[in-house]
C-alpha cells in the first residue's frame, strides 16, 4: 500500500509528515494508493480542490482545530487502520456562476455553494427549482446550499438543518433573512437544480463561493449535485463521519 501524506503549512503537520515518512515513504499523490492529508478541515478541502484526487482513497489524519473530515492523528498500524476504515462516498456540488459582464465561471464544493451581497445593502435574490420559480424575492445577507457533510458547518452557524449522511438530500438555507422575515430554509432532493437570480446586481452587487472558488459581480448562479462524481473517503469505525453528522443533532 503506498501512502501519499500532503501537509498543511504548520509546524505540527510538517513533524508529523516527517515521522510517517521514515516509517511508510512519501510517493507522489499521483502515485499513491492512499491518499493521507495531514492538518485540519480546512487543509482538507484545500487537498481536495488542489489535487486531482479521482479513484484514491483519502483517509486524513486531524492536526488542526475540529478535524470534522479527519481521523484521529497516531502514526502506528497505519495501514491496518486504512484497511479496516468504513468507506464513505462523498459528491461535490457543481457551481456554474454567470457575471455582469458575461463572463462563466464553474466550481465545485464538498461543503456549500452560497452566495452573499458585496456592499452595506442587503441582496436581492430569486430562488428557482428546477425550472419552477419557488420564491421571486428573498432579501437577505446570502444564501447556502449544504451537503450532508457541509450542513455541519457554515450551514448550521446559519441555523440550517443537519443533514445525516445517505439522506439523499441538501439544504437551502437563507443568511440573515429579512424578507420574508420567518423564511428558514428548507430540505430538498438532492437531485433537484437550483438557480439562484440576482435581483438589481449592478445596484445589489453578489458574490458566488464553492468552498474555495470565487468570483464577484455575479447575475446568476446555478448548483447541482454531481452524481458522476465523488471522492471516497475513509474513517476509523469509531470516528466514522455518519456517527458524528448524527451525533451534532444531540449537542448543545
Amino acid at each position: 500500500m503506498k501512502l501519499s501524506f500532503p501537509a498543511a503549512n504548520t509546524d505540527e503537520a510538517h513533524d508529523a509528515q516527517a515521522v510517517l515518512t521514515r516509517r511508510y515513504d512519501n510517493c507522489p499523490i499521483d502515485e499513491a494508493d492512499v491518499v493521507v492529508p495531514l492538518g485540519g478541515d480546512g487543509f482538507m478541502l484545500e487537498t481536495l480542490h488542489r489535487e486531482p484526487i479521482i479513484d484514491k482513497p483519502i483517509y486524513g489524519m486531524n492536526l488542526g482545530t475540529v478535524g470534522f473530515l479527519l481521523n484521529q492523528y497516531q502514526p502506528t498500524g497505519l495501514r491496518d487502520r486504512i484497511r479496516n476504515a468504513m468507506r464513505i462516498e462523498l459528491h461535490p456540488l457543481r457551481m456554474r456562476a454567470r457575471l455582469l459582464d458575461g463572463t462563466v465561471h464553474e466550481g465545485f464544493a464538498v461543503n456549500e455553494v452560497s452566495v452573499f451581497r458585496e456592499t452595506r445593502q442587503a441582496a436581492k435574490l430569486s430562488i428557482d427549482i428546477d425550472g419552477v420559480c419557488r420564491m421571486p424575492e428573498l432579501v437577505c445577507d446570502g444564501l447556502l446550499v449544504a451537503t450532508p457533510a457541509g450542513s455541519t458547518a457554515y450551514n448550521l452557524s446559519a441555523n440550517g438543518a443537519i443533514i445525516p449522511l445517505g439522506s439523499q438530500l441538501v439544504a437551502l438555507t437563507p443568511i440573515s433573512a429579512f424578507r420574508p422575515r420567518r423564511w428558514s430554509g428548507a430540505l430538498l432532493p438532492n437531485d433537484v437544480r437550483f438557480l439562484i437570480r440576482v435581483n438589481n446586481p449592478q445596484k445589489r452587487p453578489v458574490s458566488a463561493v464553492g468552498d474555495f472558488t470565487e468570483v464577484r459581480d455575479v447575475v446568476e448562479v446555478e448548483i447541482w449535485e454531481d452524481k458522476d462524481f465523488f471522492f471516497e473517503l475513509r474513517f476509523d469505525p469509531e470516528h466514522n463521519l455518519e456517527e458524528r453528522i448524527l451525533n451534532e443533532q444531540f449537542t448543545s
